[in-house]
């Protein structure tokens, strides 16, 4: 599990290695993450947009930008969480994954970069 907190809204996001929709021989290995998002400010914040970069172990970064989470802009009031899962497939057994959000203050329409933690994604077996 990792987390981060930007001007009180903090981002967790826990991994899991999804063996039944992977295939190792052909260079395919599917993760799932579930992010949580926290907002401890005292502003009412709407999610905007996401800004992920993508790590394979081979050298390939992919950047994907877009409105909102899995079809969603929420709105969290202060105190309020949202979570999701999303997934993320690689060519390689290891890689990793970071970003930002993108929020409003709808107090203001002040902007903020909330950073999304690094984290790792990585096939169980390659542990040992």
């Amino acid at each position: 599990m990792e987390t981060t907190t930007t001007q009180g809204v903090t981002v967790t996001v826990t991994t899991n290695y999804l063996p039944d929709y992977s295939s190792p021989a052909q260079q395919h290995f599917v993760f799932a993450y579930k992010i949580n998002i926290e907002n401890n400010s005292e502003f009412t914040v709407k999610l905007l947009r996401r800004h992920w970069f993508i790590h394979d172990t081979n050298g390939v970064v992919r950047e994907v930008e877009g409105e909102g989470v899995v079809g969603q802009q929420p709105v969290l009031e202060p105190g309020e969480s949202h979570e999701y899962v999303s997934g993320c497939n690689l060519k390689t057994g290891i890689g990793k994954m970071r970003g930002t959000y993108l929020m409003e203050r709808l107090v203001d329409g002040k902007q903020i970069q909330v950073v999304i933690p690094e984290f790792v994604l990585i096939v169980p077996y390659k542990l040992n």
